[in-house]
């Protein structure tokens, strides 16, 4: 196969247009590669240079690309996408030695309650790598990690394209997280009567509890809605407002002190946390010791292979 135009290409360059079409945003592009926007302009007037096309266009508030640049595009992120795996192939990872910079993406439940103890054990066994916490739900996953942003996340997940991988870590349970203290658990009735604070990263005022309630004839009252559980503690201080968080988060914020967590007073379906990451990324030494370590420190299933 004739190799010539390779011997023209920059690879940074073309690196450079991946990241513009999928920020459409030259200051964003700046910010993920770590360089300014002058920069940025440059390689992309280089880049109009090398393909004889304007590439992006600006239209009212936006960069838009052209036909061109879409078809460029198509062909350029699945060879770039094996290129850095052969290029993975030529290094080992040494954790006690490794500079490296993480990116994972984090539901907020998961970053209250599993990310401490994975911290701990990073800097002791790669005290020099860095860790970018980014946060992320199912809606996003694959936007962020299509993007750059992440390299891995891990968050409850719907359906997945299919150049990504997915490991369940462990099922989860919820638990009644209150600011009242009482000596025998809430009953039913109980829980249906009093007002719920209902955690939603897409502002509404149900979610899967309500589901599980419909199905035994019950419901109950939602008067506030939050996108994080970290609200949670402020929010629930020296009221009669109850919510649901699965029970790693919940113990964490129990432990800080003035909320108390029990058992569901009704029967609930687990639901599961997966680790999420790209095809591409699957035999990356360092990629691959950070999933064994989230595994390890966040899962209870088997372990990481």
């Amino acid at each position: 196969m004739n190799r010539s135009e390779l011997r023209k290409a920059d690879l940074r360059l073309l690196v450079m247009f991946e990241a513009i079409m999928l920020d459409r945003n030259l200051t964003r592009t700046a910010q993920r590669l770590s360089m300014t926007q002058p920069a940025v302009s440059t390689a992309l007037k280089r880049l109009r240079e090398t393909f004889n096309d304007k590439l992006l266009v600006r239209v009212k508030e936006q960069m838009q690309p052209t036909s061109r640049a879409e078809e460029i595009f198509r062909y350029l992120v699945p060879a770039l996408d094996e290129l850095s795996t052969a290029l993975r192939q030529t290094y080992s990872f040494v954790p006690s030695l490794s500079q490296t910079t993480f990116r994972i993406g984090l539901s907020d439940d998961v970053e209250l309650g599993l990310l401490p103890a994975l911290l701990s054990a990073l800097r002791a066994e790669a005290p020099e790598v860095k860790v970018m916490i980014q946060p992320v739900n199912y809606l996003r996953i694959s936007e962020m990690l299509e993007g750059g942003e992440i390299t891995v996340g891990i968050t409850r997940t719907g359906e997945l394209p299919t150049n990504t991988r997915r490991k369940v870590l462990r099922t989860i349970r919820g638990r009644v997280l209150r600011a009242d203290q009482s000596a025998s658990p809430l009953t039913l009735d109980e829980y249906c009567a009093r007002p719920h604070v209902q955690v939603s990263h897409s502002a509404k005022m149900r979610g899967v509890a309500d589901e599980w309630l419909k199905q035994i004839g019950r419901e109950r009252r939602v008067v506030v809605s939050v996108p994080q559980f970290g609200y949670l503690p402020s929010i629930l201080a020296g009221t009669d407002l109850l919510a649901i968080c699965p029970e790693y988060a919940a113990q964490a914020m129990s432990n800080i002190g003035g909320l108390y967590a029990e058992d569901m007073p009704f029967e609930t379906p687990a639901l599961e946390l997966s680790m999420v990451w790209l095809k591409t990324t699957d035999s990356d030494p360092a990629e691959r010791w950070l999933r064994s370590r989230l595994q390890q420190y966040m899962g209870v299933e088997e372990p990481f292979i």
